[in-house]
This record gives C-alpha cells, structure tokens and sequence, in this order.
C-alpha cells in the first residue's frame, strides 16, 4: 500500500501515530483513547483446536503477516524468517524452513509457488515442497502486503505507489505501474487483486484502478475517497483494504472515503454510501459487515443498505475485519482479543484474550469451516466458535 515518500518518516513517526489512535480519527473527530475491554454476558465461547508458535511473530515491526490459507495447507511466515507448512485439521507441521532475510509481507501463492517480500526489498519465489528459494528479484522499495498471484503473473505493490509484475515462472519483470504517491498515509497493507485480465490496485490518494494484467495499463479509475480539509490529516484518504469481488462487480471502502459497489469491467459506480474503514468489508448471506476506523462495527442489508444494528462497545479498540463463522462475526483487536458477535443484532456474545501483543490481520475461515488466528507475537491457532452449554 503507497505510504510516506520517507521510509523513515513512514516507519517512525507514522507508525507511532497509527499505533496511538490515528486509525480512529476522521476530519471531524479528536484523539480518542480506545474504550476497556466490555464485560459481557457471554452465551457462546472460543473453543481452540489446536495452537503453535510461528517464530516471533511479527516481532516488534507493524507488519502485517497474515497466513496463506491454502485449502490443504496453511503456510505462516514470522519476520524473523521462520517459514512453516502446516496441516490444517490438526496443526501437525509439514516442513518448517528457517529462512536468512527478515520477512515484510504476508505470504502469498499459487499452484506452484509461495511468495514473499523482505526487509531489503526483495521478491521471493519459495517451493510449496519445502520452501527452497526458487527466485528472486529486487524490487525498488518496500512491499508491505503480501504478493498475489493468478499462476502466470505475480504481481507486487510498493509503500511508494509503485505496481510491478512479475512473471510467476522465472521472475522476468513483465511491467510497472507508477502510482501517485500521497503526501500522507495510513501504514497498511491493502494487495492487489490478481485476476486473469485485470489487475486492481488501491492507492493512498483514495483512487482504485483497474490495470491490464497482460501490459500493466491503466482501464479505469474509480475515485473512493477524496481528500478534503485543511491540514493533511484531515485531507487523508486510504484504500487498505482489498477490494472484494462480488459476481461482476467490486465491493470497496476507504478510510475517510466511502462504502461503494463498482463494476470491475468499467469502473462505473453501481452505488455508494458515506463510510470510513481501513479493512476490507464482509458478506454473508447477503448483508454487509464492516468494522468502521472508529470501532463500531456495522451490519448493513445488501439489498438497500439500510443499516441493521451499530455495536459500539468496542470503540477505537482498532478492530480487524470482521469474519463471518455461522451465526457470528469475529474480530481481533489492538489487545489482542478475540470478540464474537450475533449477526442478528450485533451483541457481544463471546470474548476470549489470545495475544497479549495485539491482533492486526484478520482471522480466516479454513476448508473445513474453521477459523483460523494468528497474534502479533506468532501465535497461530485454530478455533470453533459454538453456543455455551
């Protein structure tokens, strides 16, 4: 995701920002201390399947290492280099390669390869056997979010706006993609989304384009949010989030921008709404969930957007996105709690401390219907969320 044109800036004091609350503020709201952890009637519970450690997690850096669940495997990647490939039913470790680069990115993959970028800018191809390196190739700055690929083409996008694609077999660099790069930015880790024609990219200035996956030339552009206000604070907008296609269209929302359907083949808008968010929105069973920069977390019918409840008992607590696991919604916070919702009125139902260094990515539903958590610290684990006895 594009960030300050500083890298030290970007990682000093921007990081130190986000972490003290920024994520929480819009143009109209002041510094707001996250509210305690609710105490709850609880009717449900987290009951943990299994659990490891995946190296030290994400060890002191704002990264964002989310796990590459691949159906029949989880492969997890901590920054200090620890490369793991997992069963998911049971936790049993496959392989576990040590590697020598400090790791940036969560993992990406394919059919035949694990992805990857480093602290030194580089783009790793890795085996899905054993985690052997199988290229490599310099990248021209930092890459935050994990590479995508659709099995010919991988493609990568810089803190500094820039979009590249590689081919998945060797590593030949196929295009780049200059974006423009804000003046100021969320530090997040919004990928690009791989399909077999188009590529969509987000940007920080609050733009989502679409690019030819064959030439990496701009198709269209849809403006999600704008930059308005005084100071640069107040005229920061960020897509952090992956867009998330529904049949022929894209779901999006920005922070500071807006909730919007738009059609992945023109870029028109189907509709929008007034939103602020820095993760990707959720569906199930036709609404939609999101977890608002401010902490609520909002349930709103897809058919006509009408709002269906607000819960704001976990306010500026800096929530994930949420994850739809039958009747419930999932979310981690700053703290690194686990809270599960009613998806009927949005109660808290369920609430359990997993890392006491905090949760940023959000969980994942695997194959088998499970949910899937990995902590800041490198705590991985695999959960059923079910109604109290």
């Amino acid at each position: 995701m594009p960030g300050l044109p500083n890298s030290v800036l970007k990682r000093g004091v921007f990081a130190l920002l986000l972490l003290a609350g920024l994520a929480g503020c819009s143009t109209t709201d002041t510094y707001e201390q996250p509210v305690p952890v609710p105490d709850i009637e609880a009717t449900a519970e987290f009951e943990e399947i299994w659990s490891m450690s995946v190296g030290d997690g994400h060890d002191g850096d704002f990264l964002y290492l989310a796990p590459l669940n691949a159906g029949e495997r989880i492969f997890a990647a901590s920054a200090d280099g620890e490369l793991y490939s997992v069963d998911p039913e049971n936790g049993k470790v496959i392989w576990e390669n040590p590697l020598e680069d400090r790791v940036f990115s969560g993992l990406g993959g394919d059919a035949n390869h694990l992805y990857l970028t480093t602290e030194n800018a580089d783009l790793v191809a890795l085996s899905r056997e054993d985690g052997s390196e199988i290229w490599r190739k310099s990248l021209p700055t930092e890459v935050l979010s994990a590479p995508q690929s659709n099995g010919s083409l991988v493609v990568v996008q810089t803190i500094d706006g820039q979009v590249l694609g590689f081919n998945a077999a060797d590593g030949e660099k196929r295009w780049q993609y200059d974006g423009s790069v804000a003046v100021l930015s969320i530090r997040g880790a919004a990928a690009p989304l791989v399909g077999g024609d188009v590529v969509i990219a987000s940007f920080a200035n609050g733009n989502m384009i679409a690019l030819s996956a064959d030439t990496g030339q701009p198709l269209w552009q849809y403006e999600v949010g704008q930059p308005e206000g005084r100071t640069e604070l107040e005229r920061l907008v960020d897509v952090d989030g992956q867009p998330l296609v529904v049949e022929t269209a894209l779901l999006v929302v920005g922070y500071q921008g807006k909730l919007a359907l738009v059609d992945i083949r023109t870029g028109q808008e189907i509709w929008s709404r007034e939103a602020s968010s820095l993760y990707s929105p959720m569906i199930g069973d036709g609404d939609i969930y999101l977890s608002s920069a401010n902490g609520e977390l909002v349930a709103l019918r897809g058919s006509d957007r009408k709002e269906l409840w607000v819960q704001d008992r976990l306010a500026w607590r800096q929530l994930t996105q949420p994850m739809v696991y039958e009747d419930y919604l999932v979310v981690g916070d700053y703290e690194g709690y686990l809270h599960a919702v009613d998806r009927k009125d949005g109660k808290l139902v369920a609430q359990l401390e997993f890392d006491d260094e905090g949760i940023r990515v959000p969980a994942q539903r695997l194959a088998n219907g499970n949910l899937l958590v990995f902590g800041n610290s490198g705590k991985m684990a695999v959960f059923q969320v079910k109604p109290q006895d």
